[in-house]
């Protein structure tokens, strides 16, 4: 089993309200080693809520000190990208998942959302691309790269992607249906995976990776990585009903391991890490990204109510 040691909550825009844009959420912290001395945290964040009661995502960052995680050096002054004209896939939020650097360009993969009538969302993964080390990013095309197909007629969204072997991987959600709660539909979706000789094509068919407890199991961002010779991921997951008020249906944090980046064997007892006693992730722990980082390995996560106060580190002590 692994053993983690939580170094707290990092950035909460809740707490200073740094920008116009920025006053909630720091959702699916996307950790990003940008020089010698910074480590850059990609998230989704949101002013307050329009006129129409709704929300709107918009991507930003935070650069954190590479040799003391906990401090806060630079808050991006503007989004790194606009939300889509009307009709797009990203019109109402642009969500970034995963940051790959490839040669002298970032490609940042994010989850586009748009509006619907009879359920409340869909959603299609799209990219943008960085010539400038991850500072500025342009969108590679007004369309997603990976949209709803014949085998994935739901939603896809929620991107993680590595490069191994000179192959690029991607591991997102796929949407499997909506089921109705108190007469509120809500999604379900589980982890697919699809690969790619450059990034923009890709190859997939939907299949689920990861075996859920239950038929109506949610599962939350996954990106594997790499030690004592084989691959581990931890991932969220909660139940698709009930999750917004009961405690036992919010989202846990779960593991799996895996030989080849395909298939793979889940087990949740030894993940090694849970909701703390009390505080900002006393209820859930979600939107987790792992990654190897100066012969340690750190784990970014989301708390109570899906990030809204913002991300936290753990780093693994053992296992």
């Amino acid at each position: 089993m692994f053993t983690w040691k939580k170094l707290g909550k990092i950035f909460d825009p809740t707490a200073s309200r740094p920008r116009p844009w920025m006053q909630e959420y720091a959702q699916c912290p996307t950790p990003f080693v940008r020089d010698d001395a910074t480590l850059r945290v990609y998230f989704a964040t949101r002013p307050p809520r329009g006129a129409d009661l709704q929300y709107v995502a918009y991507p930003g960052y935070v650069d954190l000190a590479r040799d003391d995680l906990t401090r806060v050096t630079k808050i991006a002054d503007q989004p790194l990208l606009p939300l889509g004209g009307p009709g797009a896939f990203d019109e109402f939020g642009v969500m970034p998942s995963a940051a790959v650097r490839h040669g002298d360009d970032v490609h940042l993969y994010y989850t586009g959302w748009s509006r619907m009538a009879s359920v409340p969302y869909t959603t299609a993964i799209g990219l943008a691309v960085s010539h400038d080390g991850g500072e500025t990013f342009h969108k590679a095309g007004a369309g997603p790269v990976l949209g709803l197909t014949l085998e994935e007629p739901y939603l896809v969204n929620s991107p993680t992607v590595r490069i191994v072997d000179g192959v690029w991987h991607m591991w997102y959600m796929t949407g499997l249906g909506w089921l109705t709660n108190d007469g509120t539909p809500e999604a379900v979706f589980r982890i697919a995976h699809a690969t790619s000789a450059d990034g923009i094509a890709w190859q997939r068919d939907g299949r689920r990776i990861v075996a859920p407890h239950h038929e109506d199991e949610c599962q939350d961002l996954f990106l594997p990585f790499f030690l004592d010779g084989k691959w581990h991921a931890i991932f969220g997951y909660r139940r698709a009903l009930g999750f917004r008020s009961d405690a036992a249906a919010m989202y846990r944090l779960g593991y799996a391991w895996s030989d080849d980046l395909v298939h793979w064997t889940r087990d949740d007892a030894q993940a090694g890490i849970d909701v703390s006693p009390d505080g900002w992730d006393a209820q859930m722990l979600c939107s987790s990204q792992a990654i190897e980082l100066d012969g340690r390995v750190v784990l970014f996560y989301c708390g109570n109510t899906f990030g809204r106060e913002g991300f936290g580190i753990a780093e693994m002590t053992g296992r």
